[in-house]
């Protein structure tokens, strides 16, 4: 393993760390000043559960024999001193493959069997019931016995074409599949349809999770995969062959599941010792493969920056017998230089752009109004102070004016309860259009709308159906969110007139994700619909498979849309509950004080020191505050450091 990046990955797990521990000193904070509040706690361990949990996903991607397995093994594996993954001649990986560790379980690999297939259940699903797979348990001692578990990668099985068919898996364009069933009257399918190792390595309990996915035709038959999987992952790292350059299978995967659907990708041709000659000087071999890097990189219009040549063979053996010389030449520490330095650095910068920026904001809420109350109580300090030699009049008509700033505030209060019971009338009306029966009861109209022909034609009606009812309900849900929210600015606005309150705007709830995961999904189906490879497999077998993999995806985006739209309805207000709290607070202490003081005017200063001791126990507390501000900052310049570097990893 480079150290680039082994270095890399293991700065970005402790960098996590410490963001996780930030965010647990402030709930620890809002704890012990009786700040907390049970919306905010759960946000606040939301995010801290979402760090913890963070990880890096890579996936490699490449029709069969490029040497995409043995990439993986010398990238990430070559510990073992030997290859951990199968890809001995003829031993390919025939199922997509997710490697990672999970502390919570034994290591292990689980396989979804193929006959899975044959129901609609989305892998989502089927990840959440147990039952559904076989599972093997893993001997991470000895690399013998774990490269013997690991061979179930590569199982395959006869079976009827009747069969092969009723799983989606039929291809009679498939030279092997139809020359199997020519001398054998069966055809050979693989054995599991997915693949999960939990496997204790170092960079994977740092957060890395590598997906390994078989050729052209798993991606053609699993819409999950390229709908879903691949699109979420971090990177794509295409595999591809040095002597063959850019087949033509190779540019159907390119075009159809990476190009237009990653986010950010790498080029790799393997196998650049096949043009080490003995007959060719050095420079004429780099030349020779700097060509080849022209042309891929022309073909597949990326930068030449993120096509990389190497060999992975001569890699991993650099790797086991500790040759530096022949590792240097395998090119492989380029491929980690950029993951290192492009990958690695969007994670920080995601998380920046995200859970830090939050979690600042909060704490300087937080700030503001622990300033807010050292603020009110310095006024009482003053207040208290100039009593000093006066009588209980001056006395009776402080309590007087108190009397009346509680009269105005409790009118205030009353008008605030009434916005409140609005906004939470008007909140719970927008989200039942959110509710999982109004999402079934869409999608149950799409699914009518396809019917059961199962036709291109009908899939896309059915989509546009779908996409059109919830786009619509978008626009409903954002102007309800647009009358909510002006009764919120009413609200904050005769506070800060009638109170002094902090001026705030808040926020406008916003549909936009939602409106264009949906047009993304959309845009997925036209060019499923418009594309001939979808023909390779029984058509109405992939189209149905198609659509509930763009349901799974539509419900999953509704649950995140449902999720923030309520936290955005608990906390339209809490800013502006909280400034309420904390002023009925100092208005009572205020009048017991006074009050005190006025039945016995020898407790004035006693009401002096108590007052000032809660003076000081706001400072510190505002003090820790500044602490816990002071470290985030910190770990947001340490995030902008780890810009990505241009040319690296191309994002589109």
């Amino acid at each position: 393993m480079s150290n680039t990046l082994e270095q890399q990955i293991t700065e970005y797990h402790l960098w996590r760390d410490q963001l996780a521990g930030a965010i647990g000193e402030y709930r620890d904070w809002l704890d012990s000043t009786g700040a907390a509040d049970a919306l905010v706690d759960l946000r606040l361990f939301d995010m801290t559960e979402s760090v913890r949990n963070d990880r890096l996903v890579l996936a490699f991607v490449a029709e069969f024999a490029r040497g995409k397995t043995e990439t993986i093994n010398a990238l990430f594996f070559s510990d073992f001193k030997q290859r951990l993954l199968p890809c001995d001649a003829g031993r390919t990986t025939m199922c997509p493959t997710e490697i990672f560790w999970d502390p919570n379980e034994e290591p292990y690999i689980k396989l979804l069997p193929i006959e899975t297939r044959k129901n609609d259940d989305s892998l989502v699903l089927l990840k959440k019931t147990p039952n559904a797979w076989s599972r093997v348990r893993l001997d991470v001692n000895s690399g013998t016995a774990m490269k013997e578990a690991l061979n179930v990668l590569v199982e395959q099985k006869k079976v009827p074409l009747e069969e092969a068919r009723k799983l989606g898996l039929w291809n009679d364009e498939d030279i092997s599949m139809v020359q199997s069933l020519k001398t054998s009257g069966m055809v050979d399918v693989p054995v599991w349809r997915h693949a999960m190792i939990n496997y204790p390595h170092p960079l994977l309990k740092s957060g890395l999770v590598i997906l390994d996915t078989p050729g052209l035709n798993t991606l053609g038959t699993e819409p999950e995969l390229t709908i879903n999987i691949i699109p979420n992952a971090h990177a794509v790292v295409f595999l591809l062959a040095t002597d063959t350059g850019v087949t033509k299978s190779d540019m159907e995967i390119w075009t159809s599941f990476i190009r237009g659907r990653a986010s950010r990708k790498l080029a790799v041709l393997n196998k650049i010792d096949m043009l080490w000659d003995d007959l060719k000087t050095e420079d004429e071999i780099q030349a020779a493969i700097q060509m080849q890097v022209a042309t891929t990189a022309r073909q597949l219009s990326l930068p030449a920056a993120d096509v990389f040549a190497i060999s992975a063979q001569k890699a991993l053996l650099a790797k086991v017998r500790g040759d530096a010389a022949l590792l240097k030449r395998s090119g492989i520490e380029k491929v980690e230089t950029v993951l290192a330095s492009g990958v690695v650095a969007t994670k920080h910068e995601i998380l920046r752009n995200t859970i830090v920026i939050d979690v600042g904001n909060m704490v300087k809420g937080s700030r503001k109004a622990i300033q807010g109350r050292i603020t009110g109580t310095r006024a009482q300090l003053q207040e208290l102070a100039s009593l000093r030699g006066k009588n209980r009049e001056t006395i009776q008509g402080l309590l007087s004016k108190v009397a009346e700033d509680r009269k105005i505030y409790e009118e205030s209060v009353r008008t605030f309860t009434r916005g409140n019971q609005k906004i939470a009338q008007l909140g719970e009306a927008l989200m039942q259009q959110l509710s999982v029966q109004h999402l079934d009861q869409i999608l149950e109209n799409s699914r009518k709308a396809i019917g059961d022909s199962w036709t291109t034609h009908g899939l896309n009606l059915g989509m546009r159906g779908l996409v059109k009812q919830i786009n619509e309900m978008a626009e409903r849900i954002s102007q309800q969110g647009l009358e909510i929210k002006e009764i919120g600015d009413e609200l904050y606005k005769l506070f800060h007139l009638k109170h002094g309150f902090e001026e705030r705007v808040p926020p406008t709830l916003d549909m936009t994700p939602l409106v264009q995961s949906m047009t993304a999904l959309l845009k997925t189906t036209d060019e499923f619909c418009n594309d001939p490879v979808n023909v390779m497999t029984e058509k109405h077998f992939l189209i149905r498979k198609f659509f509930f993999s763009l349901v799974a995806q539509a419900r999953n985006q509704f649950e995140i849309t449902q999720h923030d739209t309520n936290i955005w309805l608990k906390g339209l207000l809490a800013p502006l509950k909280l400034q309420i709290n904390d002023h009925k607070a100092q208005l009572d202490k205020r009048t017991e004080s006074l009050m005190k003081i006025h039945e016995n005017m020898e407790t004035l200063q006693q009401n002096i020191t108590e007052v000032e001791s809660r003076y000081a126990q706001l400072q510190s507390e505002g003090a820790q505050l500044d602490q816990i501000l002071l470290k985030l900052v910190k770990i947001s310049q340490q995030a902008a450091h780890k810009k990505p570097q241009a040319g690296t990893a191309t994002s589109e």
